[in-house]
Order: C-alpha cells, then sequence, then structure tokens
C-alpha cells in the first residue's frame, strides 16, 4: 500500500489508552510524529496506522517510546528509535498463530495491518 502523509492526519479515536492515553501530556505532539513515522517505515494508511495506535499495540508502542524518553532520547529520537527496533523484529510463528498475521512481516507492518483490518471489521458491525 502507498501512504500520502500530505493528507490530514486522523485525530485519535481513543484517548483513554492506545497510544495517546498511554503518552498522557506528550500525546499531542507525540501523535503527528508517530502517525507519520509509522505510515512512511511501514507504507500503510494513516488510517492504518491511527487504528493501530488506538489499538493494545499502540499502547505497548507508546510503552516503548516512553521508555526510550526515560533513558535520555528527545521525542522525536525515541519515536524513530522504537519504530526501527518493531520494523527490525519480525512476527514469529506463535504470534502468526495468535493473531493471523503472516509470518516473516516486520512486527511494526504486520501489528498496522491487523489493526485495521480489525477497525475496518468492527466498523462493518
Amino acid at each position: 500500500m502507498s501512504t500520502n502523509t500530505d493528507t490530514a492526519i486522523p485525530a485519535t479515536q481513543n484517548e483513554s489508552w492506545g497510544f495517546w492515553g498511554t503518552m498522557r501530556g506528550y500525546a499531542s505532539v507525540a501523535w503527528p510524529l508517530a502517525m507519520t513515522a509509522i505510515a512512511e517505515a511501514t507504507g500503510e494508511s494513516l488510517d492504518a496506522v491511527r487504528a493501530f495506535l488506538d489499538s493494545k499495540a499502540g499502547r505497548h508502542f507508546a510503552d516503548e517510546v516512553s521508555g526510550h524518553q526515560y533513558h535520555g532520547q528527545a521525542l522525536p529520537d525515541a519515536i524513530t528509535t522504537t519504530v526501527a527496533a518493531w520494523m527490525r523484529m519480525t512476527i514469529k510463528r506463535r504470534t502468526a498463530i495468535d493473531y493471523g498475521i503472516p509470518q516473516g512481516l516486520p512486527y511494526l507492518t504486520g501489528f498496522v495491518m491487523h489493526a485495521a483490518i480489525h477497525d475496518e471489521t468492527a466498523e462493518r458491525g
């Protein structure tokens, strides 16, 4: 999928938890940085990235970003470091079985795609 980061960044649909809720006071600054970095790295749409960041996996992503900040990285660097780490990891057999994500995909790409499919399916009811 191609990404168009020239379009408006979708707002979170989950301010209570996911990435936004975990980032708390940093959320409004971190959100567009993470949206853009993840869309560029994965090639997925901004809507797919929004679904990912609003998900449980988005909360885990934010936890890692926060950890890098705690260890002294500036927010943009913490996001870049986390994106790179999640792109280096790949979906292993157990995760493929548990989530139905094809084994071998970059972890970030797999979970962005998974969240987008889940979000789309939930919308259809």
